[in-house]
């Protein structure tokens, strides 16, 4: 069994750190890709993951494309290398629509499959893979006018990703929240929420329906002077520890529902904190593409 892992970009170092903790030997790697035997690992820098790879000859540009075809319908291309005979493969494969995405709507449901030209007269192929974008990459419609920072777009793939999100007259509390971008999001879904910042919000965000903002300290707030809460949120910056104790804090309240907390890296990436953010039941931490040196942690409720 063949599993491969394509690395976030410019995080290749953190996936394959990330696999030799976990055992994981990489016996090749072809551009972002980390060719590995043996089932798949979670893995938290991998952008995509290939399940059940496959190695097959390329004759010609006709007989990959047919291969490919045989397999299944809908294939992504990641080519580092041999771009042009790989580019001629692809053109012969259905059309994989890459439109960019409205916020909000779930992530597409449909098998994506992958492959690559290992050489000229040989591709490796995947047709399950764990991204639901090619290679892991979602573009988003942005709005340039309403936000005060461009940290919503990683809380707007973060909800995609997770085909949930507020709803209208849930409550929000949003720590780190200056300048507002993640409340703006969450204001505009139609929920309430608290914004926890000793910087303020943005005037325009402060002054959006059901924005609430108090200007303290995400770490010293008290959790019974908040009550319970649907949906915690937190962009702050802080090392990742002292972001695992803030979440454990509130989840021993029982008063929050679902999480949703970004894990910055100071320096060195902490590989033993995020592993224990994914150590909790039901926890899920992965790197979005609009992620920077930071992983997303996710903890939701069941639906």
């Amino acid at each position: 069994m063949t599993t491969a892992y394509l690395a976030a970009d410019g995080f290749e170092t953190q996936l394959r750190d990330e696999l030799a903790r976990r055992g994981v030997d990489v016996r090749a790697a072809h551009g972002r890709l980390s060719i590995t035997d043996g089932p798949a690992v979670h893995a938290a820098w991998a952008a995509n993951i290939w399940h059940d790879c496959i190695e097959l000859p390329v004759a010609s540009i006709g007989t990959a494309a047919k291969a490919l075809r045989d397999m299944q319908r809908n294939w992504v291309l990641y080519a580092p290398l041999h771009h042009r005979r790989a580019a001629l493969i692809q053109e012969r494969l259905p059309h994989v629509s890459a439109k960019p995405v409205v916020f909000p709507t779930v992530a597409p449901m449909a098998p994506l499959g992958s492959w690559t030209l290992l050489a000229p007269d040989r591709m490796l192929a995947a047709a399950r893979c764990d991204a639901p974008f090619a290679n892991g990459e979602v573009e988003l419609v942005e709005d340039k006018v309403g936000p005060p920072s461009r940290a919503y777009l990683k809380l707007w793939e973060a909800l995609i990703r997770l085909r949930r999100w507020p709803q209208p007259g849930e409550r929000c509390l949003d720590l780190g929240a200056s300048p507002g971008g993640w409340t703006w999001v969450l204001a505009r879904l139609g929920a309430h929420v608290v914004a926890i910042d000793k910087a303020p919000l943005d005037p325009r965000v402060a002054a959006m329906p059901g924005v609430e903002w108090r200007g303290e300290s995400a770490f010293a707030l008290e959790p019974g002077s908040v009550g319970p809460i649907d949906w915690l949120f937190s962009d702050v910056i802080c090392y990742p520890a002292r972001l695992l104790r803030l979440v454990e804090r509130w989840r021993a309240t029982g008063q929050v529902r679902n999480f949703v907390c970004t894990i910055k890296f100071q320096g060195e990436t902490d590989h033993a904190t995020a592993e224990a953010f994914a150590a909790l039941p039901g926890a899920e931490v992965l790197h979005l593409h609009n992620n920077k040196h930071e992983l997303t942690f996710a903890l939701l409720a069941a639906s």
